[in-house]
């Protein structure tokens, strides 16, 4: 099992690669920055850049990332995730990892909206049914179950998921489960895709 440190580094790496593909693979600041970023994560976390570039050598180890040497311009060592080919991950397999690592257990419905950057599920039942694969494993490669429905907690009234790839960070502050998006959750979102595009372009310059 990652770390909690390793776990916000991939689920950052899974993010960026399909929210801010022009700055993607990421430099080593725009991967810190990507990790204590205050919008999309819960809980928010302040990781040193050394803790960062440790963990970064963690999942290449591990198969699960790689190292982009400077190249076409750019001058600085750059990390690219390779989760997805090592778990044989599509598309909506990692987007739904990548949220669950950065946000933590989760209901159909949270992860259907949080994932609408990465991946357009066509409904509720098609997020069920992938988080079901995910579930489910792969004995004929050997990976382990990725996600697993938690049983209903007092006072919530949807069942909600969590990823088995990390440690699970002590949560923050978790705001109560919602049914679905409306316009407050939409501009919300919109709001955090402008913060997470203005961050990754900072980052860039800084690299």
């Amino acid at each position: 099992m990652l770390t909690v440190v390793e776990g916000r580094v991939l689920g950052c790496l899974l993010e960026k690669e399909r929210t801010t593909p022009d700055q993607y693979p990421l430099s080593s600041n725009a991967l810190v920055l990507a990790c204590n970023q205050s919008t999309a994560r819960d809980p928010i976390m302040a990781i040193e850049a050394r803790v960062v570039d440790s963990a970064i050598t963690s999942l290449k180890a591990a198969g699960l990332a790689r190292l982009v040497h400077p190249s076409h311009g750019r001058s600085v060592t750059r990390t690219r995730q390779v989760a997805d080919e090592h778990y044989g991950w599509s598309t909506a397999h990692a987007a739904l990892m990548a949220v669950l690592l950065l946000r933590g257990p989760q209901t159909v419905a949270e992860l259907r909206t949080r994932t609408e950057r990465q991946h357009a599920f066509a409904s509720l039942d098609d997020v069920e049914t992938t988080l079901r694969e995910l579930a489910a494993g792969n004995l004929e490669s050997g990976h382990q179950a990725m996600v697993v429905q938690l049983e209903r907690a007092a006072g919530q009234k949807e069942l909600r998921w969590q990823q088995l790839l990390a440690e699970e960070a002590e949560p923050t502050q978790r705001h109560a489960a919602s049914s679905g998006s409306s316009p407050m959750s939409e501009r919300v979102n919109e709001l955090e895709a402008r913060v997470a595009r203005l961050e990754a372009a900072l980052a860039d310059l800084l690299g």
